[in-house]
């Protein structure tokens, strides 16, 4: 399998940096995860955490692997595990853009789709309640556990990590969006090591439980979480900042009018946040300022580059007097 598996490398890492125009005297770079095999950032972590658990003994040919993921990374394990012909079954929730879901269906024999929200309102917890009792009901079973798995984080410490620092002779600013934290973990711990002026900027949703004790509801996949992933405790982070769904959806389309870069909400919420700071006056005449794009747009056609989505958005949010990008002529 091992063999197999190395087969894939070629396709997963060293993906595109594009340079943003018309923001002043800084400079904007994206990297562009939506070049690997999968079409995200999670080929990356998929890859290592099947690679190291072949190589410790936790997976054999035998071995079902079971995950709970909003979309990304269950897509990307669905590829690798068809390449080595192992089962894995992907446990995902309501929230799932239903490209995803199609996807995955097609690719799995078994998916698994929670219904019954946790105490925080979200789907998480339920999630890997279900995928802990897969682990108790069957034999064989290896939950690759991107929250707490070490290989998830060092994935982006090796590979991207070394990629960047190429690319750069000097990096002031970092922004990634967060979810399970292994790319703001392991980028962090990396190019602090490379970049000594470098600060880590952390942009999460608001509602998630990441950095905060507040629970509200989200309905944008891929950002936050329902709680504090284990493996953050490993990020290097400078600084933290919340956007509501809103402000995701006004970012991510501002970054396809004004860049020409058609992305998931992640990067829309960076985008968003670094448009804030620059126009604070938070950095200097010619910063190098890097963000993550994890995803490309096509799987989130049918929401946040929905009008009837967004129009919908605040009823079931309960917010009221929305502000989204007027500019688009969405609302």
């Amino acid at each position: 399998m091992l063999k197999q598996l190395q087969k894939m490398s070629s396709l997963i890492g060293n993906t595109p940096l594009k340079q943003l125009h018309d923001l002043g005297k800084i400079n904007v770079f994206a990297k562009l995860e939506f070049y690997n095999h999968s079409g995200s950032i999670k080929d990356r972590a998929a890859y290592r955490i099947i690679h190291d658990g072949i190589i410790s003994g936790a997976i054999t040919s035998e071995t079902t692997i079971v995950e709970s993921s909003s979309g990304n990374l269950a897509l990307a394990l669905s590829m690798i595990c068809r390449e080595l012909q192992l089962k894995f079954i992907p446990v995902i929730d309501p929230n799932i853009n239903i490209l995803y879901e199609r996807y995955l269906n097609i690719l799995n024999p078994e998916v698994i789709k929670v219904t019954d929200k946790d105490p925080t309102g979200g789907y998480l917890l339920t999630r890997i309640k279900r995928v802990k009792d897969l682990i108790a009901e069957r034999s064989k079973v290896f939950w690759t556990n991107q929250y707490e798995n070490p290989s998830n984080y060092l994935a982006y410490f090796t590979s991207m990590g070394d990629e960047i620092e190429k690319k750069f002779d000097h990096l002031e600013f970092l922004f990634v969006a967060v979810s399970s934290g292994g790319t703001i973990t392991g980028l962090s711990r990396r190019l602090k090591e490379r970049f000594n002026m470098l600060k880590i900027i952390a942009v999460d949703a608001e509602g998630s439980l990441i950095f905060s004790s507040t629970p509200a509801p989200r309905y944008i996949p891929g950002i936050g979480a329902s709680m504090k992933p284990g493996i953050i405790k490993n990020a290097l982070i400078d600084e933290v900042v919340h956007v509501s769904q809103h402000e995701i959806i006004n970012g991510t389309h501002t970054l396809l009018q004004e860049q020409n870069i058609f992305c998931g909400g992640s990067s829309g919420a960076c985008y968003h946040a670094i448009k804030k700071f620059a126009s604070s006056g938070y950095f200097k005449e010619n910063d190098n300022i890097l963000f993550i794009c994890p995803d490309k747009g096509d799987s989130y056609i049918n929401s946040i580059y929905s009008p009837q989505w967004i129009a919908t958005l605040d009823e079931r949010t309960m917010l009221t007097n929305p502000k989204i990008a007027p500019e688009t002529g969405l609302l």
